[in-house]
């Protein structure tokens, strides 16, 4: 977590040099953007962290700027709403559009760091799945159109045989290729390359 970012967004300068000392204390970097433009120009989503935004601010309000990163195709930032006039259906509409969590004005400090720690943590998994799946999508971008027939096939159980068949090779033909998507995908039994499969095709 040391490398994380916390990002704060409130047009309240006061409020936002408040978080940003009350987060600092435990030692955790923090970037403060006094609009939700200004956050959505210096943004980067490379960057490991959480985003503490106001929900009501001049301009692109917080729930508008979470629809606007919703719509990029980037990682999507840990969200923590804070609020002082928020109400049952700002909460919820925030957490049905994926915000990780929702506070409301008072709020604890320790509370807030705690939920921060968590949306950190969360992140950090989310972005070791990520970068698995794409290492799995450059494995299978790896194999060739007819090696990609074969392999279908034989995650549907099919024998060397039957895939022969289907396609209209040699059995000899096919245990080449198969043998060439094991290799290529780095995968240690038949197990193994149907869980990859089945991996890569989940949403």
């Amino acid at each position: 977590m040391s490398d994380a970012t916390v990002f704060i967004v409130d047009d309240d300068q006061a409020v936002a040099r408040s978080l940003r000392w009350l987060i600092e204390t435990v030692r955790l970097k923090v970037e403060t953007f006094a609009s939700a433009q200004a956050f959505l120009d210096g943004y980067d989503a490379a960057k490991p962290g959480c985003l503490v935004l106001d929900v009501r601010m001049p301009g692109m309000s917080g729930l508008e700027l979470q629809e606007r990163l919703a719509a990029r195709r980037t990682h999507h930032v840990p969200i923590i709403f804070i609020t002082g006039h928020g109400d049952v259906q700002m909460a919820v509409r925030a957490v049905q559009a994926g915000a990780f969590d929702f506070v409301e004005k008072p709020f604890n400090d320790q509370d807030l760091l705690d939920r921060i720690q968590r949306a950190i943590a969360f992140d950090t998994e989310q972005r070791v799945r990520e970068g698995q799946r794409a290492q799995l999508r450059a494995l299978f971008d790896s194999l060739t159109p007819r090696e990609r027939e074969v392999l279908d096939q034989v995650v549907e159980g099919l024998s060397n045989k039957a895939v022969a068949n289907a396609l209209g090779l040699s059995a000899k033909t096919v245990e080449v290729h198969r043998a060439k998507v094991m290799e290529k995908m780095h995968a240690r039994s038949l197990s193994d390359l149907v869980k990859m499969a089945m991996q890569n095709q989940a949403p």
